[in-house]
């Protein structure tokens, strides 16, 4: 286990290092591409780029593949289906006067009929 990690960690870095580059390289070309002849916005540097980058990851989260399976994605959808379920439970409590009062309401507010499926 341990001769595994002295060989994976090198590689490791060597990833981190070369996604880093390229990831730059793609900000600091795509920006000096459109930017300066759309806006009359200066023209920027390698670092500029990498800090771009840095500042977009800090604002939006996760870059790239993996966010999925992030805790906060994962807390999310456990409290869309606790949700649901007490919608689910509320409405096979309902008698069928509530229901269509219920679905009234909705019509009232959102302008459809949830029992009607959409028109494509």
């Amino acid at each position: 286990m341990r001769r595994r990690w002295i060989f994976m960690a090198p590689l490791a870095i060597a990833g981190m290092v070369i996604f880093t580059v390229v990831g730059g390289q793609l900000v600091l070309q795509l920006w000096n591409w459109l930017l300066p002849p759309l806006f009359d916005v200066p023209r920027i540097t390698f670092w500029q780029a990498l800090g771009i980058l840095l500042l977009c990851r800090i604002l939006f989260g996760r870059l790239g593949a993996g966010s999925c399976g992030s805790g906060r994605s994962h807390f999310r959808n456990r409290m869309a289906d606790r949700m649901a379920d007490r919608v689910g439970d509320r409405w096979d409590a309902m008698t069928p006067e509530e229901r269509e009062r219920f679905r009234q309401r909705l019509r009232d507010r959102c302008g459809f009929d949830p029992a009607k499926p959409a028109a494509p």
